[in-house]
């Protein structure tokens, strides 16, 4: 079980994590802090993650969700947090491929995982070395995700491609157009 944890205080997302993994959670999700973005530079950044992490009795997911937060999590940041022992992944749903596939090759050399944060570039996402995705789409359509999944990592690219194509737009429906209600109303009906 993954929770997300949406807080700017450092302290407030340290409480918030340790009661996650009081009540079960596995891993814990922190998305990237944001109320004073201005002021969210590498440094404050990485000082961020590395309380929370320092503190949590479970592994840290770093969660870049910029389309929310109007804020990337920096290159060199990610890099350096990828060092922190608490600290397993990334979850990027920026949806940059180039970028991706750099942070994949920056931290290579660490226990450090990079996973899609959206099916609409999962493909892409596994094609420049990401190792799975988190996609709001797997949640009214799981099945097809997880054979995106499988022929991805099976390298039937080409069976992988049509497939991906087909749940580009589903998508974006659910996660853009639509929003969290009707991912709900659509989690309802299957």
């Amino acid at each position: 079980m993954i929770k997300a944890v949406h807080f700017p205080a450092t302290r407030a997302t340290v409480q918030l994590t340790e009661k996650m993994a009081a009540a079960g959670a596995d891993v814990v999700l922190v998305v990237t802090p944001c109320f004073y973005k201005g002021k969210m530079d590498s440094r404050a950044l990485i000082q961020h993650f590395t309380k929370v992490a320092d503190r949590s009795p479970v592994p840290v997911v770093l969660y870049s969700v910029p389309a929310n937060t109007g804020l990337d999590l920096p290159l060199d940041a990610v890099v350096t947090l990828s060092q922190h022992p608490n600290i397993h992944g990334l979850k990027d749903s920026g949806g940059d491929i180039s970028r991706i596939g750099l942070i994949v090759h920056k931290t290579k050399s660490q226990d450090f995982q990079v996973l899609a944060g959206s099916a609409g570039f999962l493909m892409a996402a596994y094609c420049v070395g990401a190792v799975g995705g988190v996609c709001a789409l797997a949640n009214v359509l799981g099945r097809e995700v997880c054979e995106l999944e499988r022929l991805c990592v099976s390298g039937r690219w080409q069976e992988a491609r049509v497939l991906q194509q087909r749940l580009i737009e589903p998508n974006a429906a659910v996660t853009r157009n639509l929003g969290v209600s009707a991912l709900k109303q659509a989690m309802e009906w299957f």
